[in-house]
């Protein structure tokens, strides 16, 4: 899908046809004739097209000539086969050509509707991703809390679940956010693109919000770490309080069952003329199990 927009005297930003000098060419995953037709009109490099393209592509800045390609992460939500939300990153491409700004993706992003409505500028993109960034963190931050609240009141597979997607979530978080900073720097430092004062200043706020990202990231990540190490714990520390509460009562009924098969042997045994031979057996289980018992409550045993 191509889309071209064009900012009018009125500074409004218009859907066009065809692509003239200062416009803006959205393209969200594309075909192959649709790729050789920007290439072959712009005269761009074709990995300038296609690496945005790629979901596994590293971010990065790149210049040919007069084009720049910088390549970033950004958020989306997406859900796994068991219907649980994860949060993910894909790249996204910015071209700057002399004459165009081409952004390229796999995905729609909801990042550029601000840029559609003509309230940002091409830069201020990167500001757009992160604070995206910073938002997704806090919905993870609400997702991890309730999933904490569910468990303390019952352990649940689907709990433990999400907590392994929001684990992973973070994880992509931290990776993409680490890999855009060396890209940010990069474009402050060094003199890819043209920039003004206030182009420079924008841009040390984007680091700013993607650093803050980052330390947000890797707080919920060591806290979430933190609570499935000692959920797995308490999982496991259950099933050993159950194990041996179930081997004490096991051993418990065991003492007056072996009482009861001596007394029906088919051998000489003591007190077996006696009338109340069985009250003497009864009275031998019930003590020998009750001692038991009582020693198993002593130790905490249950």
């Amino acid at each position: 899908m191509i889309e071209i927009y064009k900012t009018d005297d009125n500074r409004h930003l218009n859907n066009i046809e065809e692509m003239t000098k200062g416009s803006w060419v959205n393209i969200v995953a594309p075909t192959e004739a649709e790729i050789d037709y920007i290439c072959s009109t712009l005269k761009l490099p074709i990995n300038f097209m296609k690496d945005p393209l790629d979901d596994e592509e590293r971010p990065r800045i790149e210049k040919e000539d007069d084009n720049v390609l910088i390549i970033v992460d950004f958020p989306y939500l997406t859900r796994d086969e068991a219907d649980l939300p994860i949060f993910e990153t894909i790249p996204i491409g910015m071209i700057f050509t002399k004459d165009c700004f081409i952004t390229v993706s796999l995905k729609e992003t909801p990042i550029l509707a601000n840029f559609k409505n003509n309230k940002i500028k091409a830069l201020q993109i990167l500001f757009e991703i992160s604070s995206y960034y910073l938002r997704y963190l806090k919905q993870i931050n609400k997702m991890t809390n309730e999933a904490e609240r569910e468990l303390h009141q019952s352990m649940k597979n689907k709990e433990l679940y999400t907590f392994l997607a929001l684990e992973k979530s973070l994880v992509y978080f931290t990776t993409s956010l680490k890999s855009n900073r060396v890209v940010l720097d990069k474009i402050l430092r060094f003199n890819y693109l043209k920039m003004y004062e206030e182009d420079k200043e924008l841009l040390e706020d984007v680091i700013i919000e993607n650093a803050q990202a980052i330390e947000m990231a890797e707080v919920y990540l060591s806290i979430l770490s933190g609570m499935m190490d000692a959920f797995a714990s308490i999982i496991s520390n259950n099933v050993n309080n159950a194990m041996k509460f179930l081997t004490s009562v096991t051993i418990i009924l065991t003492l007056p069952t072996m009482v009861a098969s001596f007394y029906g042997m088919n051998v000489e045994l003591p007190f077996e003329h006696n009338r109340f031979a069985f009250i003497f057996t009864l009275l031998i289980a019930i003590t020998l199990a009750g001692t038991t018992a009582f020693i198993f409550w002593k130790k905490k045993y249950f």
